[in-house]
């Protein structure tokens, strides 16, 4: 029985779509002021060296007078780290408890479905907006790119969207497992966005203080680092397995609470 993730599917449609379009008009931008921005190179260099370690390495500035650097540092290590983290997290988070606030899952659950069916195959729904905008998105920075006389690395390129699906995976299973426990669909998603964006805070307040880098081993974005992708082309396949086991192991227990939760 597949009829709850087709559902869910074409429900998600619309919304990558919009997301895609509010990155495109971010990449004008960038790349419209690249070429300016590079000319000032050794500049940059100087201001940068006044900076922190731990905060150069918190916004991802590295090679920052390079294409493949400005973009690493002025887009994905905001805009798709944080926003596009907190776009699934809040999406997954709504998914269960806006179907147990609005009585819709009293419907599904009188159907032959288990509970972790639902589970699933709401989780496999997430596919669509992870293809929608990664494709999206991944073809408008290489065409962006070459449309000011620069390019990436298409492997690096791919890449760097590759290795974020594990990422966004764990942010969706974030909002996956409060959207079980937290009964009204916007607190849901509230808890689901501040969940993610304090978790990229302290992996960040993290590289700051050596001695407080341990705790950054349990944000997501430690094992996600779209600088070294495009920049260094170093390929952390390792740490997108642990994201893998991860969103995995959400999945598992959000689906163990929702069997156990009384609705």
């Amino acid at each position: 029985m597949t009829a709850i993730l087709r559902n869910e599917a074409r429900g998600l449609r619309r919304g990558p779509l919009a997301l895609v379009g509010v990155l495109v008009l971010f990449s004008v931008l960038y790349f419209s002021i690249y070429p300016d921005f590079a000319d000032d190179a050794e500049a940059l260099d100087g201001v940068m060296e006044a900076f922190p370690e731990g905060m150069i390495e918190f916004f991802g500035i590295e090679a920052i007078h390079t294409i493949e650097g400005f973009i690493a540092a002025e887009m994905y290590s905001f805009f798709w780290v944080v926003l596009v983290g907190i776009y699934f997290a809040y999406v997954s988070a709504g998914m269960i408890a806006g179907d147990v606030e609005s009585r819709k899952m009293d419907l599904t659950l009188s159907t032959p479905v288990s509970r972790e069916s639902v589970i699933a195959q709401k989780a496999a729904a997430l596919a669509v907006p992870l293809v929608v905008l990664n494709v999206g998105v991944g073809v408008v920075v290489y065409v962006g790119a070459l449309s000011i006389g620069e390019s990436f690395d298409p492997v690096a390129l791919t890449m760097v969207h590759l290795l974020s699906v594990p990422y966004l995976l764990v942010c969706a299973g974030i909002g996956l497992v409060l959207s079980v426990v937290v009964d009204r669909q916007r607190t849901a998603q509230a808890a689901a966005l501040v969940a993610v964006f304090m978790l990229w805070l302290v992996e960040g307040a993290s590289n700051v203080d050596p001695d407080y880098e341990w705790i950054g081993y349990v944000t997501p974005s430690r094992y996600y680092d779209e600088t070294a992708i495009l920049v260094r082309e170093e390929y952390a396949f390792l740490d997108a397995a642990i994201l893998l086991a991860a969103f995995v192991l959400l999945v598992l227990l959000a689906a163990g609470l929702f069997v156990r939760r009384d609705i």
